[in-house]
């Protein structure tokens, strides 16, 4: 069986407004971060590496290289995740940070400029977080509005590389909270892109917001940099209408997916002129034979760890 997407990271059910969340990290390096090294070329797929900060360090991601040429295994990492709330007073939803999104975003010189230095790029996640608000249920565009200044706010603050959505865990319906409609994402994902144009705006191809990409002659696919499947040892190309080189069918849980798959899915991504390979779940066990698996058919090499 697939394993269907990842497991949840909630804390306890306090809810805080983007205002609080960021008075908490008021002390934090500015977001002006500075020029990353190039980073070594190298042919072949955008990879992409999902880490669970409740658990595992973002710096995990820097240790991987190409045994041929030394340049990085992956280019984006994804800070998971940060949640996107009820908020009773505007009755909509409104970003928060657990402590351990909050600690890695306080720490950005030591957690986040590492790995740009590296050019690797850094991307926030946000997901639902059980309480009725979700990216396809604000109750108007001013309040999808507000929230994707919340989000561009914490993309500048902390010298993140952009967005990635995940419309799970919203739970639509709690608090009083309506179901998905057709208006939400849309406006949301073009006030994030006008607020941020030149970042990174990714989809995690799963829940209502992912299938409501077009309103009022408004279709918002074409400001996304990327989508990808979010069924870990699975082939599925994400149904929305970018060119392959921005989209990952393959979907690999490192630990999680055998070897043999990873190494199949990987061919595959090559061999059909798919342009992203999407990890999950990189944690600080030398994984360099999980990592190999995949590497060696993306880029022709195998991966080097070094601690």
């Amino acid at each position: 069986m697939f394993t269907p997407v990842r497991r949840r990271v909630r804390t306890a059910a306090l809810a805080l407004s983007t205002m609080a969340a960021l008075a908490l990290g008021a002390t934090a390096t500015s977001g002006a971060a500075a020029a990353p090294a190039a980073a070594l070329a190298k042919q072949g797929p955008t990879s992409v590496a999902y880490v669970e900060v409740n658990n595992n360090s973002m710096l995990n991601v820097g240790k991987y290289t190409l045994a041929n040429g030394g340049a990085n295994v992956f280019d984006i990492a994804v800070i998971f995740a940060a949640n996107i709330n009820y908020d009773a007073g505007t009755k909509a939803g409104t970003l928060y940070f657990n402590p351990n999104v909050q600690r890695v975003l306080d720490n950005a010189a030591t957690q986040i400029r590492p790995l740009q230095q590296k050019g690797i790029k850094v991307v926030l996640s946000v997901l639902g977080n059980h309480q009725g608000s979700g990216f396809a249920n604000f109750p108007s565009q001013q309040t999808a509005s507000t929230f994707a200044k919340q989000l561009s706010d914490t993309v500048t603050k902390y010298g993140l590389d952009g967005i990635d959505f995940d419309d799970e865990y919203a739970d639509y319906g709690n608090n009083g909270t309506t179901q998905p409609n057709a208006s939400s994402f849309v406006y949301l994902v073009s006030a994030l892109r006008a607020n941020m144009p030149t970042k990174i705006i990714s989809l995690y191809n799963i829940g209502p917001a992912a299938s409501r990409l077009s309103y009022g002659g408004v279709d918002v696919t074409s400001k996304f940099d990327y989508a990808w499947n979010p069924y870990y040892g699975s082939w599925q190309v994400p149904g929305i209408a970018l060119p392959k080189s921005k989209l990952s069918p393959a979907a690999v849980q490192i630990g999680g997916t055998s070897q043999s798959t990873a190494a199949s899915l990987a061919a595959r991504t090559v061999s059909e002129g798919y342009g992203v390979f999407l990890t999950y779940n990189l944690d600080g066990t030398d994984r360099t034979a999980d990592v190999s698996a995949f590497t060696r058919n993306l880029y022709g090499s195998a991966a080097l760890y070094t601690p």
